[in-house]
């Protein structure tokens, strides 16, 4: 259950107004006017609180559960508990994200400047904006309405933020446009010099990173993730992508919209990533490179060549995920078969 020292809960809502939030039916005989205070999990929920099943693994828990409502496939209403209401979907992770947040909206301070922010008289700030303590604006700065720039934050110079977004305590921001309702975790890295050298046996030379940071609408970026400038060309976030933690981006990667990179991921410079690509967990991606379309990358796969669009890889080096099982499979098999002959 959540702590209510550190989460800010709003309601109660009525079942009727659960099912405009989320877009869900409701079940043959549920009371719309039902009230309900809280969400829980299947095993721990009671009487006024919603619950959510999306995964028939969780069957049992379903069965025993004494929640008043629960969010479901259609399918599901004929093994419900008795009296339960259902909120049916077929996409119930998605309703109970929407109920969730409409229960935990996110708690946002009332407008203020802090005195103790450090901002460049010629940095311009929108309507409504938090500028928190030890937080630091650049000259020639601007920030949207309504945007919020937590504890010991810092914008650099010429920095355009757009409106309705949250920068994270101790992120930099430097060499960056960024668009609207764009999320910053803490320690976030964006528009710090590329890695760009010239080597050379009497000492590398360093090549200036002449480019930006293009960070379009709607973009997560996670704590302690960093985002290198363009070294010429910008290095670009589409719309809608969501970084985890701990994720490292080149210069001169671009990109495309919807795209999700989950933590440790690494794509190297001058990389593109089309649209609604899936990076997972400790995935490595080599320079100069083109991740079609869709395609998913498996967790740890080292990627040296490009993806084609709706391709899904594993392995390192990655192959065809079907090829990388066989590969797996086969080593496996050759190990029992050394096993044996040396027993």
């Amino acid at each position: 259950m959540p702590d209510l020292t550190f989460h800010h809960r709003a309601g109660p809502f009525s079942l009727a107004e659960l099912a405009e939030i989320s877009g869900a039916g409701l079940s043959e005989g549920a009371d719309p006017a039902q009230s309900f205070e809280d969400v829980a999990p299947l095993d721990q929920a009671q009487a006024g609180q919603v619950s959510f099943l999306d995964n028939i693994r969780y069957k049992d828990q379903f069965l025993a559960t004494k929640a008043g409502a629960c969010i479901t496939l259609p399918e599901m209403q004929d093994i419900a508990p008795s009296g339960m209401s259902l909120l049916l979907t077929r996409h119930p992770y998605k309703a109970y994200a929407l109920i969730a947040t409409a229960f935990y909206p996110e708690h946002r301070p009332e407008a203020d400047i802090s005195g103790k922010a450090v901002i460049d008289p010629s940095a311009e700030l929108g309507e409504g904006c938090v500028i928190q303590a030890g937080a630091v604006i650049g000259k020639g700065a601007k920030i949207g309405a309504g945007t919020w720039v937590e504890p010991c934050a810092v914008i650099g110079d010429h920095v355009i933020i757009g409106e309705g977004c949250r920068i994270g305590p101790q992120s930099t921001v430097s060499h960056c446009v960024m668009g609207n309702r764009v999320r910053t975790y803490p320690g976030v890295r964006i528009g710090q010099d590329g890695f760009g050298f010239a080597i050379d046996p009497a000492g590398h030379v360093k090549v200036p990173q002449l480019g930006r940071v293009i960070i379009e609408d709607s973009v997560e970026i996670g704590a302690n993730t960093t985002i290198d400038r363009g070294s010429g060309p910008d290095t670009v976030i589409g719309q809608g992508t969501w970084i985890d933690n701990l994720v490292q981006i080149g210069h001169n990667v671009k990109i495309g919209r919807g795209c999700v990179l989950v933590s440790q991921v690494g794509i190297s410079g001058s990389t593109v990533v089309e649209d609604f690509a899936v990076f997972a967990g400790q995935a490595g991606i080599a320079g100069h490179l083109r991740i079609g379309k869709g395609a998913r990358i498996g967790a740890q796969a080292g990627v040296m060549r490009d993806v084609p669009a709706g391709a899904e890889v594993l392995g390192s080096p990655a192959m065809p995920i079907r090829d990388a099982m066989r590969s797996m499979a086969a080593l496996s098999r050759l190990g029992k078969t050394k096993k044996k002959s040396t027993s």
